[in-house]
This record gives C-alpha cells, sequence and structure tokens, in this order.
C-alpha cells in the first residue's frame, strides 16, 4: 500500500483529535447470534438499504484523499458479503491506505483467509469468547466452534502482519476463561484484546448490570499467571496493550466503561447503510447514503459533508450499564 502522505489533508474535531481511521460496515446480517451483539430475533436491512460495493468503494476513497489511513471492515459478519474480496482488492490499492484490517467472526476463514491475504487485506482480528464447545454455542446460540478454531489456524497460515483475537468477557458466563484464551493467544503467537461489554441495543438474555467484569479485573486474573509490561504500542484503535514477557505477544484491553478512551478517538464508523456516526456512544450521524445516491460521482461534495461532519463530533461518550440508551445493536453499528 502507498503511503505517500505529503500535501493530504487532515480530518479534525473540534477537540483538536485528527481522525484517520475508518471503520466500515459491509453488511449488517452475520451467521451467528451472539447474546451481546444482537437479538435472537432480529430484523435485517433490505438490499436496497445496504451501501452497494461502489458505493462503499466511493465512501473510502473520500476518506482516504481526506487523510484516513487505516480502514477497518466490518459487520455484522463481512465475509458474508458477496463478492467481498472484489471490495478488500479495490479498497487495498487506494493510494495513502496504509493499513486494511477486517473483524471476523473466523466461521468462513477456512476458505477465506489465503484469498483476503492475496487480495491485500493486513491484519485480522478474530472474535472468540470461549473455548468449551458447549459455551460458545450458548454465546452464540448457532456457532461451533471447531469451525472457528480452524477458521484461526487458517488465518494463522495465511501470514497475515498479524493476527489478534477478541474475547468479551461477561461474569457469570465466560470470565472463568480469561487464562484459558490468553493461553490460547500466546500459544500460537496471537495477540489478543479482552473487552469491557458495551450497552448497545435492548437484549433478553441477560442484565448487563449483572455481568459486568472491568479490564482491571481481567488484568489482576491474567498476572497470576503472566508477566505483563505496559506498552505505549498501539494499533490505531482502542485497546491499551501489554506485553507478555518472554513471548512475542500482547494483550490489549478495551475499557468502553471502566476507563474511557474518548480523549485519544481517532476514529469513526459507518454503518452498512451508510450513515456516518462520529462517536460509538452517541447517536450523532450524517447520512451518506443519502448523497451518494442523489449525487452519484460528486466525490467533491462527499468530502465537503464528511469534513462538516466532524464538528459534530462529541467529546465522549457516557455508557451506562444500568440503561440502554443506544437502541442500535453492534451488528447495525460496525463492530
Amino acid at each position: 500500500m502507498n503511503s505517500n502522505h505529503f500535501s493530504t489533508p487532515s480530518l479534525t474535531d473540534s477537540f483538536g483529535r485528527e481522525v484517520n481511521y475508518l471503520r466500515l460496515s459491509v453488511t449488517d446480517r452475520c451467521n451467528l447470534r451472539c447474546t451481546y451483539c444482537m437479538a435472537e430475533d432480529m430484523t435485517f436491512l433490505p438490499k436496497q438499504q445496504i451501501l452497494s460495493l461502489e458505493e462503499l468503494r466511493d465512501t473510502a476513497t473520500a476518506f482516504v484523499e481526506l487523510g484516513v489511513r487505516k480502514i477497518r471492515l466490518t459487520g455484522g459478519e463481512p465475509l458474508i458479503r458477496r463478492d467481498i474480496l472484489k471490495l478488500v482488492g479495490s479498497l487495498a490499492s487506494l493510494p495513502g491506505l496504509d493499513e486494511l484490517t477486517m473483524t471476523s467472526n473466523g466461521v468462513m476463514l477456512p476458505k477465506m483467509a489465503q484469498p483476503l491475504k492475496d487480495a491485500g487485506l493486513s491484519r485480522i482480528n478474530i472474535s472468540i469468547d470461549s473455548l468449551k464447545p458447549e459455551r460458545f454455542k450458548a454465546l452464540t446460540r448457532v456457532g461451533d466452534l471447531d469451525e472457528v478454531l480452524a477458521g484461526i489456524r487458517a488465518a494463522g497460515a495465511a501470514d497475515f502482519k498479524r493476527v489478534k483475537l477478541n474475547a468479551v468477557i461477561l461474569a457469570g458466563f465466560n470470565d472463568d476463561e480469561v487464562l484459558d484464551l490468553a493461553r490460547f493467544a500466546v500459544d500460537n503467537q496471537m495477540d489478543i484484546s479482552f473487552i469491557e461489554e458495551m450497552p448497545l441495543g435492548e437484549i433478553s438474555s441477560h442484565n448487563r448490570a449483572n455481568t459486568k467484569v472491568s479490564s482491571e479485573q481481567i488484568r489482576q486474573q491474567l498476572e497470576t499467571e503472566f508477566k505483563l509490561r505496559d506498552s505505549a504500542e498501539t494499533t490505531g484503535g482502542p485497546s491499551r496493550y501489554a506485553r507478555v514477557a518472554n513471548s512475542d505477544c500482547k494483550i490489549g484491553f478495551i475499557s468502553p466503561m471502566s476507563n474511557n478512551f474518548c480523549s485519544s478517538c481517532n476514529r469513526v464508523r459507518l454503518t452498512a447503510e451508510g450513515r456516518l456516526l462520529l462517536c460509538l456512544g452517541n447517536e450523532h450521524s450524517l447520512d451518506l447514503r443519502e448523497i451518494l445516491r442523489s449525487y452519484p460521482g460528486d466525490s467533491e461534495r462527499l468530502k465537503t459533508s464528511i469534513v462538516r461532519a466532524m464538528a459534530n463530533k462529541p467529546e465522549r461518550h457516557y455508557f451506562d450499564a444500568e440503561q440502554t440508551d443506544i437502541v442500535r445493536f453492534m451488528n447495525m453499528t460496525g463492530g
């Protein structure tokens, strides 16, 4: 990917933060039904409301021309989007984009990992919240752990720049697997981030106030076995990392509830239907689909609208596990 940064503009919000990272959701659909991400009986968007591949590419191009250096493809599950490899190839070749990454549940990676790498994807994050088959099925409602483990192996074999695992930890569900998940990552020479659950969308599977586990509690568990050394490294996202002694692995902590990462927020999200979300925990948004469809091919208008929207990026989010202010689910938001 081209890293020529000369004379490129930058997206700066009213708090002086430079936005150089776009999380681009390509679908709200998924082949799993994780309890913390969506309801059991979901209604998905009709196809015509979802951005086309061309609209996704045009929007990504506009962001890169405005100084975005990293794009992460998300969903739903991005690999169920038809022609996803075509999109990966077209985005990976954008002049000025340093890194194209993806978050996946891993189910389709046994067949897709190598083609994704060949198309230009540089890193991949794979979600795995349990190493116990029955529990994994309960957390995902329909998932087969063996398929995900095969996907993780395929990603490891495809020689991405880095493979990272993500685990959302819920008290009473999987908080007894923190050490097992960390061991699994280190044994496979992969990084892992532990994520606090966010109150996005009304769910009936559990009361979020009762399943709270802070990053600090997770870290205390890990330090009974691993020697962790805080690191200033970043992959451009919200993880705070610690290096694992005697290994090449990092453990990340994503703490939207206990220790928000807003002061250094460098990212915005585009939902699958074209809403530009300026903050994960607020409803401030701009309808880019309306601009794309009313003025097709008018990249200057698109860029002007994006630049203006930055003024509405809020200083921070205020999450409360006791209440759900944000009604959209994580699959709608883009992971």
